[in-house]
């Protein structure tokens, strides 16, 4: 029998939408997630990791295929295989080099994206068969297909239109009975298939809880009592910060919820508590998911020659600088969790130097041994998970629409530059700078003063202008 050191790693990759850092500096309630946080334990959680971008299709295209963003590059859900034909997919580099690969939920935003590159067709859950949700329109219905209410209250809620679906759920139902809870049994299946083939694999599972809707079985809405949930210190837009910061949170608004989403204006505090408690029940659900799916690889025996990785997308404000969901330029957003487990290597330490998402697929491939495509634009975190205190990167480099971001040990900047095209329209590249915004972590860690217009901090924006631009010159080539 070939010995366990001699077999080529598994890979077992879980991506979480929307799921924000759960340690740091911000200064509210954090959810309960006891899987996570043991996993942490068995490997090297990163506490300066960061998305390219903060959506759900543009960080997901830049992180499978390890290339870079850039303003007419990953957008938003455009497909990674016409955007970046040139880049091969990771699931593309494994099955080439022999492995299994198979993809569960939501892994790669547009189902058909790189699709031939898995040993099997991508796999999505279906909703449940539920006549109650046909209203007869197939866009109507399609979306109440996706989003998985299961209650009567919020299914006749959802019937009255698309602007009217609620924005959380709890139904006293199994965990398998919502989409989410199905893709971890089919995980568990698929592990039991691949112990079974005795290949070596890449399995991708997404976890599609806490995007919204905040859909949970109850007794995870149950772990939080709302009366004592505490809102951000924080509601307020950073002072000084530029009208191009702010944003409408659409996607949080586009739930109606029958009326009681405001549609303009601030959050009040009632339904402000609601829907952190739902974001909350909404990520311990997914982190029960979690637990189930390494208890089945430990139940296996391959938890001891599988590489675990946990990562989320991109961040989440949950009323920081006035702001809900996602898409912007602040830390809370881009700010992501990302553990790596590997056997035999550092486990159990916090690894406080900057790395992003384009930083996991050089790490893979060379974890797994594996020829590191041309194409990646990340560096390989192997010498971090060696050794925490090596730091890999000196800045990391979000990007969102027309704003491209810097983030030191120190500083978070971000400069806005004019629209390709004058009024947005068009592709091309401007270097014409029109806003800015600063933030100093060392003084300012929750963000709450832009300082860019400050003198003494002239020769900081200049040297962080000059850094930014050069690595935008690069992206921008490549």
């Amino acid at each position: 029998m070939v010995s366990k050191e001699l077999l080529k790693p598994n890979v077992l990759f879980i991506a979480v939408d929307d799921l924000r850092v759960q340690y740091g500096s911000y200064d509210f309630d954090k959810a309960l997630t006891p899987n996570i946080d043991a996993l942490s334990r068995q490997g090297v959680a990163f506490t300066k990791a960061y998305s390219n971008v903060p959506v759900c299709g543009a960080s997901r295209a830049s992180m499978l295929t390890g290339v870079r963003p850039t303003i007419n590059r990953f957008v938003a859900f455009e497909s990674a295989e016409k955007v970046a034909p040139w880049a091969p997919s990771i699931a593309k580099v494994f099955t080439d080099n022999g492995y299994t690969a198979y993809s569960l939920g939501k892994v790669f935003n547009n189902l058909t994206d790189h699709a031939s590159d898995w040993s099997e067709f991508p796999w999505r859950p279906k909703g449940a068969k539920n006549e109650d949700l046909t209203t007869g329109n197939k866009k109507q219905d399609a979306l109440l297909s996706r989003h998985d209410y299961l209650t009567p209250d919020n299914i006749k809620m959802a019937k009255k239109g698309v602007k009217n679906h609620p924005a959380f759920e709890s139904a006293d139902v199994a965990d398998d009975a919502y989409k989410n809870g199905k893709v971890a049994q089919r995980a568990i299946s698929d592990l039991q298939r691949l112990k079974k083939a005795g290949k070596p694999f890449f399995l991708a599972v997404g976890l599609k809880k806490p995007h919204l809707p905040f859909n949970a079985p109850s007794k995870y809405w149950d772990l939080y009592d709302e009366s004592n949930i505490q809102l951000t210190k924080t509601p307020q837009r950073a002072k000084n910060a530029p009208a191009q910061a702010e944003h409408n949170w659409n996607e949080l608004r586009n739930y109606g919820h029958d009326g009681t989403m405001p549609k303009k204006g601030t959050m009040p505090d009632d339904m402000a508590k609601k829907l952190i408690h739902g974001y909350h029940a909404a990520t311990s659900y997914s982190d029960a998911l979690v637990g189930q799916i390494l208890a089945q690889l430990t139940a296996l025996d391959l938890d001891d020659n599988t590489i675990v990785v946990l990562w989320g997308d991109h961040g989440w404000s949950l009323g920081e600088h006035s702001h809900w969901a996602k898409h912007s330029s602040y830390d809370v957003t881009n700010h992501i969790p990302l553990i790596i487990k590997v056997p035999g290597m550092t486990k159990g330490v916090f690894a406080d130097g900057l790395v992003e998402s384009v930083d996991i697929f050089p790490t893979l491939t060379e974890l797994a041994g594996l020829p590191a495509p041309s194409s990646l634009q990340g560096d390989s975190l192997v010498p971090m998970l060696k050794d925490p205190n090596v730091k890999v990167n000196e800045a990391v480099f979000p990007r969102w629409k027309n704003a491209d971001s810097i983030r030191t040990e120190q500083y978070f900047y971000t400069e806005w530059r004019a629209k390709p095209g004058g009024k947005g329209k068009g592709k091309g590249k401007s270097t014409k700078v029109v806003a800015r915004m600063l933030f100093d972590h060392s003084v300012d860690p929750r963000e709450t003063n832009n300082v860019a217009e400050k003198s003494i901090y002239a020769d900081v924006v200049k040297n962080l202008h000059q850094q930014l631009a050069t690595h935008i010159a690069q992206v921008e080539t490549d």
